[in-house]
């Protein structure tokens, strides 16, 4: 039996194996381009193809693909063989340079927002040799980019790629200004926690809601939920372990450095972290580690669930993106060392950060917003829609001594006393947790709280790169011209301290005080709904700096805008007509059979002894049927109120319709059926439970 070690990464075209198979020229040229984000050399195209081809064969790889991430949320491929006629009839393995930097995808099938017209249907997918190749199952699989016949990028590789070099392009001025000519290449690098659930296949099958929608859309509150807090880091059950441990050899084939797992808060709920690594890669694993979480769970005979609110009045499931900066020869730039309150380069790349964050949060909102995303953020489990930053005691202190041009007294490590003389002694951190902040500082990372478990970490990657690229650009304008930099760095720092502080809150921020404090007096924003923040994304700040530094086009930018909130649309819509049918076609038959059978006791028992007076039934028939006629009537009303949606005259009304209109329905006509599962017999409800799906893996 092989050991980690030997197979870690074993699937994957690799600096190990680029080493062994390339001509030494060919691999330093292509390590020159993958290391430095250098021009790639199209010459090198065939000899690289010639030795993926000859290494995936010898893994058994029969096909190659064109991996790439359109505008769909999920990773799409199109297989070809290797298969090429030989003149002896028989066939040989072939692929070239061609076919491994372009491929040609149907382009017209894909969320284009208006960039492609339905019967345009040429696009290209063009090889991004910054993430390895790999092989899944039996076919080579290469990283792509996905670009429209007219340039236009149709994917979210392609804005990654823009928004990491704009950020190393001017974090590169920056640490020149401060003497560093050693880095040749900044980067951020992301470590993404991924949340999920875990429920039987058995009880998935049996209800329509998640097979359509992939959350309950309706469900009466079970006895017990997470009120004890006895799931979270509790004993992993052998059913989740056995799928635990398939998962993480799957992943570690595929060079995902797959790390920490855990039992989650909620029933069900689990949690899997990898190792940073560089944003692009990054987002590459992320998509593969969804995709391998969904597969292998059906091997196990279960169902994961990525919805981001499965189950209503339970915590759901985020997606903890940690993002950092670091150079290429190793240094972390959000390292504060000892003496942050010394460390000018660290406090301006601080201060790059704030500025950026109160700069941009409706762009940070609009990068997490989709209609499960909704349903999560502000609730007593993920942070709310309001954006703010927590840095700490130690950093707090630092930044309000600068801003007041007053000595700095430091902070003093603690140490831990428990009590217990065999006990290890150690200091504490200078800085606490905050669960609750959407952006919050741990110690040389900040943690970006408000992606939702299903969504790609591309898109808030993008805005954060090209939002802090911004600030920093503008303090290398502004530090280049200057005629005495340590006074304008000093000077800067403390101006952006006090025009940003109000992003800064180290507080609760479950706490409606805080809410409406952000919004009252900081002026923050506070973009409940995807409907609130989705049309900002076109604003004139939001697009000038976007296209400034080249992440998106105007056009790209209004394409996505409009995707994003039909997708919204879509999403809501599915969600009221998979409601409407299951309230009329099951779940008030299920009521009206109990019912039925109650009354005919009563009459039965009346048979027998016409002096009973039957209250109990009597009592029970009536509230049935009198919850029978508030589903029957708000199920009318659902469906009146996505019938309005035709006559929406644009994509912006349309999703406002669904805002004001259709989500309040979907929520009256819940709580009708969620209160009739509460009286309705168990045998005749028609579908599993809470109960039954939370607490059904053992």
């Amino acid at each position: 039996m092989k050991t980690i070690p030997e197979y870690f990464g074993s699937m994957v075209f690799d600096d190990r194996v680029m080493r062994a198979k390339l001509p030494a020229k060919v691999y330093a040229s292509l390590k020159h381009t993958i290391d430095e984000g250098a021009a790639l050399d199209p010459g090198l195209a065939n000899e690289v193809a010639a030795a993926m081809k000859d290494w995936a064969i010898s893994k058994g790889a029969t096909h190659f693909t064109h991996w790439f991430q359109p505008l769909t949320g999920i990773t799409a491929e199109k297989h070809d063989s290797f298969i090429a006629p030989s003149p002896d009839g028989g066939v040989i393995m072939e692929f070239s340079g061609k076919g491994l930097i372009k491929g040609e995808p149907d382009a017209s099938s894909f969320p284009s927002g208006g960039l492609r017209a339905t019967f345009e249907a040429r696009g290209y997918t063009a090889w991004d040799p910054t993430s390895y190749a790999f092989i899944k199952g039996n076919t080579l699989c290469i990283p792509t980019a996905f670009c429209s016949y007219g340039g236009h990028a149709l994917d979210k590789k392609t804005p990654l790629l823009r928004s990491m070099e704009a950020l190393n392009k001017q974090a590169l001025r920056i640490l020149r200004l401060f003497g560093n000519t050693a880095a040749r290449h900044v980067s951020s690098s992301v470590g993404p926690e991924q949340e999920y659930f875990l429920i039987s296949k058995e009880m998935y099958d049996a209800r329509p809601d998640l097979r359509f929608t992939g959350r309950t859309l309706f469900g009466a509150k079970p006895p017990k939920g997470q009120e004890m807090d006895d799931h979270y880091f509790g004993t992993i059950k052998p059913r989740v372990a056995a799928y635990m441990a398939e998962l993480n050899e799957e992943l570690w084939k595929l060079g995902i450095m797959a790390k920490t797992e855990h039992n989650e808060v909620a029933p069900a709920q689990h949690e899997l972290a990898p190792i940073f690594t560089t944003t692009n890669i990054a987002t590459d694993h992320n998509q593969l580690t969804m995709e391998m979480m969904q597969k292998i769970a059906s091997k196990h005979g279960l169902v994961c669930l990525l919805h981001e609110k499965p189950f209503a009045g339970i915590n759901g499931s985020g997606k903890h993106n940690n993002w950092s900066i670091e150079t290429d020869d190793g240094h972390n730039l959000l390292s504060p060392g000892a003496t942050p309150y010394e460390n000018a380069q660290f406090l301006l790349f601080l201060c790059a950060v704030i500025k950026a964050v109160d700069d941009y949060q409706d762009l940070l909102r609009i990068s997490v917003a989709t209609a499960g995303n909704d349903h999560r953020l502000g609730a007593n489990e993920a942070p709310p829609a309001v954006i703010s930053m927590f840095l700490g005691d130690e950093l707090n202190a630092v930044l309000e001594a600068i801003e007041t041009d007053t000595p700095y007294k430091g902070t003093e490590k603690t140490q831990m006393k428990l009590g217990v003389d065999v006990l290890p002694k150690f200091s504490r951190d200078t800085t606490d947790r905050n669960r609750t902040s959407p952006f919050a500082y741990t110690g040389n990372k900040f943690e970006f709280r408000m992606l939702g478990s299903s969504n790609s970490i591309a898109c808030a990657n993008i805005m954060l790169n090209a939002a802090v690229a911004e600030s920093l650009k503008i303090y290398a304008d502004r530090l280049e011209g200057a005629a005495d930099f340590e006074s304008e760095l000093h000077e800067m720092i403390k101006e952006t301290i006090k025009a940003h502080k109000r992003i800064i809150f180290n507080g609760n921020g479950y706490d409606d005080a805080w809410i409406r404090e952000a919004t009252e007096v900081r002026g923050l924003l506070n973009y409940r709904t995807t409907a609130d923040c989705m049309p900002h994304l076109m604003d004139k700040k939001n697009v000038d700096m976007l296209t400034s530094h080249k992440v998106f086009t105007v056009e790209e930018l209004r394409s996505r805008r409009d995707i994003m909130l039909e997708n919204y649309c879509k999403t809501v819509t599915i969600e009221a007509n998979t409601m409407i049918n299951m309230a009329s076609t099951m779940i008030t038959p299920a009521i009206e059979r109990f019912s039925a059978d109650i009354a005919r006791n009563a009459a039965a028992k009346k048979g027998l002894d016409p002096s009973l007076a039957c209250a109990y039934e009597t009592a029970l028939v009536r509230k049935l049927s009198d919850l029978t006629d508030a589903i029957a009537a708000r199920t009318s009303e659902l469906q009146d109120a996505v019938i309005a949606l035709h006559d929406a005259g644009d994509i912006i009304s349309e999703s406002a319709m669904i805002r004001d209109n259709v989500l309040p329905k979907m929520c009256e006509l819940r709580l009708s059926c969620d209160e009739a599962e509460t009286v309705t017999d168990k045998k005749y409800w028609p579908m599993p439970t809470y109960a039954d799906i939370l607490f059904s893996v053992r």
